[in-house]
């Protein structure tokens, strides 16, 4: 069941580099029959949960023996996959036409963002606002000025302890928080998304979100208080980097649980997930990369060489049961 009413499935990791180059995101935006022949596919959104069965939002009553949680943050895109890959095209023609683009948050995604921009048109202005004073606060300092010096011998200009009000801003001129003003002709917000969590206040799961909307699980990835349900990815409260790869490690461990239990296994036997050390890659562009790992961080062709050419893309859709 997709909760996002979507009709496809898309590989996230890649949608950064479909907004410069739309044609990549022919590979990441794949029809849910594509890769589940044999599913019933339901698309819609869930509206609550009871202790053996999920609602949706329009009207179905879905029974269960056993249930996944792993609807993420909230994400607004169109349903259909033509209408996705239209989106691309359009956002990709607005960055053509720009000369001057905003992008504002420092996260990952923004720092991607810029990196894919500054990559495939150099010629562009690039103006980065963070409210932290560094960025890619969730890693370590080092790693965080790596990321720094990379994006300013690219000319991105980076404005770290200033903040822009959202909800008042448009094309043209705007204000930081310190009222330094900024010509653009378009931006992009990649200051977060909410946690897919909300729908769930309110039913039998409620009281195992924590005050930060995560679900709350245990070794084995079940949702605290429920034996039958269990939670995988960004919505769980396991403390660790959030990244796809690790939501992979997530599924896997789910699906070896899943399988014992429906085989008659007993719960002793179930697998426990051990959380990883941070670790993480950011792609700069189609060749540059950042890599923290537990004693290194490098910046430059080598972590590139491992995300950024392909950004996974094809090693998921082999998980998939796709071609390359």
């Amino acid at each position: 069941m997709d909760d996002t009413r979507k009709e496809y499935f898309e590989i996230p990791w890649g949608s950064l580099r479909s907004m410069v180059d739309p044609s990549f995101a022919e590979r990441l935006a794949i029809n849910h029959s594509d890769y589940l022949p044999h599913a019933r596919i339901v698309a819609s959104s869930a509206t609550d949960i009871t202790e053996n069965e999920v609602v949706t939002e329009d009207g179905q009553s879905l029974p269960y023996d056993y249930l996944v949680i792993a609807t993420g943050h909230v994400n607004s895109v169109p349903r259909t996959r033509a209408e996705r890959l239209s989106q691309y095209q359009a956002v990709s023609e607005e960055i053509k036409s720009a000369n001057t683009i905003l992008i504002v948050g420092g996260g990952p995604t923004g720092v991607e963002l810029a990196g894919e921009i500054v990559y495939d048109f150099p010629e562009k202005k690039v103006v980065l606002v963070h409210r932290g004073p560094r960025l890619l606060e969730f890693i370590g300092f080092k790693a965080s000025q790596k990321a720094l010096a990379w994006l300013t011998s690219k000319k991105v200009e980076v404005i770290l302890d200033q903040s822009i009000d959202m909800g008042n801003i448009s094309d043209g001129v705007v204000q930081t928080s310190a009222g330094e003003t900024i010509k653009v002709d378009c931006h992009f917000d990649c200051t977060g998304k909410p946690m897919g969590s909300s729908w769930l206040r309110g039913t039998v799961l409620e009281d195992s979100l924590d005050i930060n909307g995560r679900l709350m699980v245990d070794e084995n990835l079940r949702v605290r208080g429920h034996k039958n349900v269990f939670g995988i990815g960004d919505i769980t409260d396991i403390k660790e980097i959030k990244q796809g790869y690790l939501a992979q490690r997530h599924a896997q461990t789910t699906v070896t649980n899943l399988k014992l239990l429906l085989t008659g296994g007993k719960e002793s036997c179930m697998v426990t997930y051990k959380t990883s050390i941070n670790m993480a890659i950011i792609s700069l562009g189609r060749k540059d990369g950042l890599a923290q790992l537990p004693f290194l961080t490098i910046c430059g062709w080598l972590p590139g060489l491992i995300k950024s050419g392909d950004l996974f893309v094809g090693k998921t859709r082999k998980q998939l049961g796709l071609n390359f």
